[in-house]
């Protein structure tokens, strides 16, 4: 067998040390997240989509304004990657922000991030004939004030041409930290794992 590559045709013929190896290599993957992340990061950049800045510039000014409103490093990486779905699914780019996220953070802030878009609405479902008033319906989850706030002094504020953002390189030691994490508090080894579904997706 090669020492890089399992040789296995279906999950049935696996050996112990080739799942050994997977999970070297799939730990490995995830150790590379941030860099990921931040490279589709990237991807917002240019197109505006209509709005006075681009995706990007807005994640960026974004994460600025709670960096300087005194929020903490992980908020803050919510902050800059709330809005990451947009390049692959504009329609449900909160899911998949959440996605991304929901490993390495509070449960809580994973929610506020999967739901920010409804909470964002109150400044401008109105002029589309829906009620702004729709995240009400939430006035009691507990993670409710927090996305209020995230949306109401951070996310609909960032569309500022003239603020002065922060770069990227402020905020990479901070994504990199976040998405260090293990993932849901800790990776089982593979003799723990049992059946795993992180090797088996």
């Amino acid at each position: 067998m090669s020492q890089s590559q399992a040789h296995f045709r279906h999950f049935g013929e696996a050996r112990p040390e080739e799942w050994a190896l997977i999970d070297d290599h799939f730990r490995d993957y995830v150790a590379d997240a941030p860099r990921r992340v931040l490279e589709h990061l990237n991807r917002l950049s240019g197109d505006n989509h209509g709005y006075p800045v681009d995706r990007y510039e807005h994640s960026l000014q974004t994460a600025t304004r709670a960096l300087r409103d005194g929020a903490d490093e992980e908020m803050i990486v919510c902050a800059l990657l709330h809005d990451i779905g947009d390049d692959l699914s504009p329609a449900n780019h909160a899911e998949i922000a959440a996605g991304i996220l929901e490993p390495f953070i509070d449960p809580l802030n994973a929610w506020m991030i999967r739901h920010h878009e409804l909470f964002q609405g109150y400044h401008y479902r109105h002029f589309f004939g829906l009620d702004p008033h729709a995240r009400e319906q939430f006035s009691d989850h507990p993670a409710y004030e927090r996305t209020v706030r995230f949306c109401d002094r951070w996310d609909q504020a960032s569309f500022d041409p003239d603020y002065d953002t922060l770069p990227l390189s402020h905020f990479v030691p901070m994504v990199e930290r976040v998405l260090g994490r293990e993932p849901f508090g800790g990776l089982p080894a593979v003799s723990d794992a049992g059946d795993n579904e992180k090797e088996g997706a």
